[in-house]
């Protein structure tokens, strides 16, 4: 295979529009090794990215030996991203935690699984019974994480304790994905199918550098451009990404105006006529309104918001409108931006008033990072409800009582669910006496960073680490519980564009390493949760009676997973939701009738205003009339709290590079990625920074990736 680490993209094999995307395998085994001396084989996918790159996992002398990639899967045809490549040398690391450790006088020390259990299972216990209950604890996990192990959680926390304090580092990442979904489609779930790049005569990026974050979807996307009548590309995006090089429109706006922008493309394609106005009649409610907003974004005030030319605005408004098979990806350059959801709408807004949804390469991915993320969104593990539920109707409450067979009262529902970072305010203030962290690392990952520390050093919060290593966040906790990974455990996850897939257990975790499915079941059992018939209220003893249990709570909502078995997953592709009696084989692409999720008896949530956040209430929402409509939101712009000045004459944006992930916690741990970017970097434009006699001074450590791949 060509060296991943020069070209993360690999050969190309061009194809046309309504043709198969060409099969390609990717293969990486260990040194010497050769597929002839492969001991098994097992079926998995990419857990180091949103994208679910399906894969096998070669075993060798009972250790991970390398992957190759699944020729079957309708993800990825067979190919790989470079940390899909070689990123499963981290499951060898001599420094993975074998054994649970407690803190004693200060100091982490070893210990076995009843002592450490024991001490978890003992303060939630005197948490639970004493004034506050359910208020003390808090629950904060990731997107890397099994669905089996996302449910388990969620009812824990949901039925078992009763405490709304759920969230995970889902919500600085891309949460906007999912609120931006809700807002204009009444639920969760990407309208379309990544086989859109397959049709599609148009492809806008807005703020995603899909080349590094999503290395084998940028790889299906050069293939059409290098076949015959290839489609059309804009990319928006401050910076000179290798998408911004590739693209025919590059809009380098002006980093916090993204929202000023696509209204002013909006209404370019209005004036010009190149809406759907039959479509927009029949599907819609709000285009009057949205008409009457973007009205004031002339071609000439975007340029002076944005620091682009008019022209461009036009030429890319020009693209955007006269296509017949518009794909638009959005990610991290909207989501972590101004104004976040606002934009992001603003692009599903484009889609309506376009028509562009429903059909062949007519879709949106409202982008995730994390390979898992989906799942944790479904199940109720990151704030949400089980089964893309509205936490705010009272029928949606009682289905999931009656399923758990709980008093609805135990349910927390009277508010929002918490988010990630009044979690950590509540632990601050002492609300919280409990935090439990599974596989994410915020020591690093979180903004103000030295508070986050000190929370999680406070002595008087109890916090609970599940993982594979001694991580920033383990050193402070006063319980680290040993995990196993991807590879090392039975489960399944969903991908950004609802593709199912199963990972097998292909090795034994090392010593004695635990699944998180395995370690929520033992803390239920401990717990003894019952429900209000006196039997265990989490009785399923491994993954697929997990996944069986989910089906039912899935039944009849969007994410319908009825239709779906481990045997069916097993051998061939990764089958998407909805899959049910309807849809046997799956669903390609949602809202092919034009009928949305926005019926006030089914939709995820009643919405809130995009500017003040003031959220509506139910009688709001129903005076609405959706009636399966989906709605066109219309927000002005606002300038960001954060301008240049004379004090602060530059702005950070935070970018990313393919060859890490998150706090390198995995990544770092592997010999290639790592020597690729072993250290951060910042990069500064180029006249600013020979305004400041500032020169380029070529980054230490590796030879940068042609085409400027960082």
């Amino acid at each position: 295979m060509d060296d991943r680490i020069a070209d993360p993209w690999g050969p190309r094999t061009p194809y046309g529009p309504g043709e198969t995307w060409p099969v390609r395998v990717d293969t990486h085994l260990a040194d010497g090794l050769t597929e002839a001396d492969v001991d098994s084989w097992h079926q998995s996918a990419s857990i180091l990215h949103s994208n679910g790159d399906a894969m096998d996992i070669a075993v060798k002398d009972g250790r991970i030996a390398g992957v190759r990639g699944r020729a079957v899967d309708r993800v990825n045809h067979g190919r790989l991203d470079p940390k899909d490549v070689y990123g499963w040398q981290a499951n060898n690391s001599r420094d993975r935690l074998t054994r649970p450790l407690v803190r004693e006088n200060g100091r982490l020390t070893e210990t076995g699984w009843d002592t450490a259990m024991g001490r978890i299972v003992e303060r939630s216990r005197r948490l639970l019974d004493g004034p506050g209950g359910w208020g003390h604890f808090g629950f904060y996990t990731s997107g890397q994480l099994f669905l089996e192990e996302y449910y388990t959680l969620g009812v824990i926390g949901k039925a078992g304790i009763g405490t709304p304090h759920m969230d995970g580092n889902t919500r600085l990442c891309t949460a906007t994905a999912a609120a931006s979904l809700k807002a204009s489609f009444g639920t969760d779930g990407q309208p379309g199918s990544y086989t859109d790049v397959d049709s599609c005569d148009a492809i806008a990026l807005w703020g995603h550098n899909v080349a590094e974050t999503q290395t084998v979807l940028w790889a299906r996307m050069l293939d059409r451009r290098r076949g015959p009548r290839p489609p059309a590309m804009l990319a928006v995006d401050p910076r000179t990404t290798p998408v911004a090089r590739e693209a025919d429109v590059h809009l380098a706006i002006r980093g916090g105006t993204n929202l000023a922008l696509v209204n002013g493309l909006l209404r370019e394609i209005i004036r010009r006529g190149w809406h759907d106005a039959d479509y927009v009649a029949a599907h819609t409610v709000g285009f009057d309104d949205l008409c009457r907003v973007v009205d004031g974004y002339s071609p000439a005030r975007v340029a002076e918001i944005c620091d682009v030319r008019a022209a461009d605005v036009e030429r890319a408004a020009e693209l955007l409108g006269t296509s017949q098979r518009l794909l638009s990806t959005v990610l991290q350059g909207f989501y972590q931006s101004n104004q976040a959801t606002a934009a992001a709408c603003a692009v599903n807004n484009l889609h309506l008033i376009r028509g562009m949804l429903g059909r062949p390469g007519a879709g949106i991915y409202q982008m995730n990072g994390q390979p898992t993320a989906q799942n944790a969104r479904e199940t109720g593990a990151d704030g949400d409800l089980p089964g893309l539920r509205n936490w705010d109707n009272e029928q949606h409450i009682r289905q999931l009582a009656e399923l758990w067979n709980v008093d609805p009262h135990t349910i927390p529902h009277w508010a929002p669910p918490t988010h990630a970072m009044q979690i950590f305010r509540y632990a601050e203030q002492g609300s919280i006496k409990l935090l439990w962290i599974t596989a994410t690392n915020p020591a690093v990952s979180l903004p103000d960073l030295a508070r986050i520390r000190r929370i999680l050093a406070n002595p008087e919060l109890f916090v609970v680490v599940q993982d594979l290593f001694r991580t920033e966040t383990a050193e402070l906790a006063d319980v680290v519980l040993p995990a196993a990974t991807w590879g090392e455990k039975l489960g399944t996850f969903t991908n950004v564009d609802r593709t199912v897939h199963l990972s097998e257990k292909a090795v034994d975790p090392p010593g004695e390493a635990r699944s998180d499915l395995d370690i929520l079941l033992d803390y239920a059992r401990r717990m003894d949760f019952r429900d209000r018939d006196g039997a265990p209220l989490i009785p399923w003893r491994g993954p697929e009676d997990v996944f069986e249990a989910w089906k039912a709570c899935s039944a009849g909502r969007p994410c319908d997973y009825t239709g779906i078995t481990y045997d069916r997953l097993r051998g061939g592709s990764g089958i998407q939701w909805p899959c049910d009696a309807d849809h046997p084989d799956g669903t390609e692409r949602l809202y092919t009738d034009g009928v949305f999720h926005t019926d006030p008896d089914y939709c995820e949530t009643y919405g809130h205003d995009l500017l003040t956040g003031a959220a509506y209430s139910a009688d709001e929402y129903r005076a609405k009339e959706p009636g399966g409509r989906a709605f066109l939101h219309a927000a002005g712009y606002q300038p960001s709290p954060e301008v240049v000045s004379d004090e602060y004459p530059l702005v950070l944006a935070t970018g990313r590079t393919v060859y890490q992930f998150h706090t390198r916690t995995k990544t770092a741990r592997v010999p290639e990625l790592n020597a690729a970017a072993p250290d951060v970097w910042a990069e500064l434009n180029a006249g600013d920074a020979a305004r400041r006699g500032r020169t380029h001074r070529p980054r230490v450590g590796f030879a940068p990736p042609p085409r400027g791949s960082h």
